[in-house]
């Protein structure tokens, strides 16, 4: 499986230099949102380069966020050591995660778009038979069974 990001991309992003906890939690971070990307998109690439760019971009972002805030709180208060997490997170604080719209666009590189969609549905073992405009299909009891016109004039259709 691709790892879509490099530990160098990922230290260009960061406003400081990472000690070698700090590295290990990145590599890790990586990894991990790699795999989650591959999850949405919904395949997976032999390696980094033959993936699409913006899922470079993606991994990137979500590992930023996650070394900015390991821990993933919401609220920190110096004078009385108070900490909080928010429900905005849920269950992805602390760890690597992708938004909502990541998420999507991860999805539409995969080829998934969300959304309503047409399928047309036939009985099974039937057969499709061309119909003139305006003429109504009749059963087959008959062989000599035609449609007939529903509103339909050779001059005048309407």
């Amino acid at each position: 499986m691709a790892i879509f990001a490099t530990l160098e991309e990922l230290k260009a992003r960061l406003d400081w230099t990472l000690d070698a906890d700090e590295e290990r939690i990145a590599a890790s971070a990586l990894e991990d949102a790699s795999d989650l990307a591959v999850h949405y998109v919904g395949r997976d690439w032999p390696d980094a380069a033959s993936a699409p760019r913006l899922i470079r971009t993606l991994v990137l972002k979500a590992c930023k966020r996650h070394m900015n805030n390991p821990a993933g709180y919401t609220q920190s208060r110096a004078g009385d050591e108070t900490l909080g997490w928010g429900d905005v997170q849920g269950e992805n604080a602390g760890t690597v995660y992708f938004t909502p719209d990541e998420q999507k666009l991860l999805q539409e590189i995969g080829g998934r778009k969300p959304g309503l969609i047409s399928a047309q549905v036939t009985a099974w073992n039937s057969r499709r038979r061309p119909v003139a405009a305006g003429l109504v299909p009749v059963a087959e009891p008959a062989p000599d069974a035609k449609p007939f016109p529903l509103f339909s004039d050779e001059v005048e259709p309407w």
